[in-house]
């Protein structure tokens, strides 16, 4: 039983290592983890709209400021049944 328990843990945590080491995950860490990823979007572009597609990849829809438009912070929420892990990405927008 040490043995196996013992084997799980070392492969989490070589998971986690691999993970870490060979991608840029915030966004994956962030939907399964829970968390919080800041993306500060280009200069000059309003975010639209976002949602995450089911393999872990986040997709958000920018569109030019009208020259009125006033920059925003923007938060993307989970809204979890669990109640688990919440994660969160915050948009920043600016000029």
């Amino acid at each position: 039983m040490k043995r196996i328990l013992i084997a799980i843990v070392g492969g989490l945590i070589y998971s986690s290592i691999v993970i870490g080491t060979f991608c840029s995950c915030d966004q994956y860490i962030t939907r399964e983890l829970g968390g919080t990823t800041e993306i500060e979007l280009e200069p000059g572009e309003k975010l639209v709209e976002v949602t995450w597609k089911g393999d872990g990849d986040l997709w958000y829809l920018v569109e030019p400021m009208n020259s009125d438009y006033v920059p925003k912070k923007k938060v993307f929420k989970e809204s979890s049944n669990l109640g688990i892990a919440h994660g969160k990405v915050i948009f920043i927008e600016k000029r």
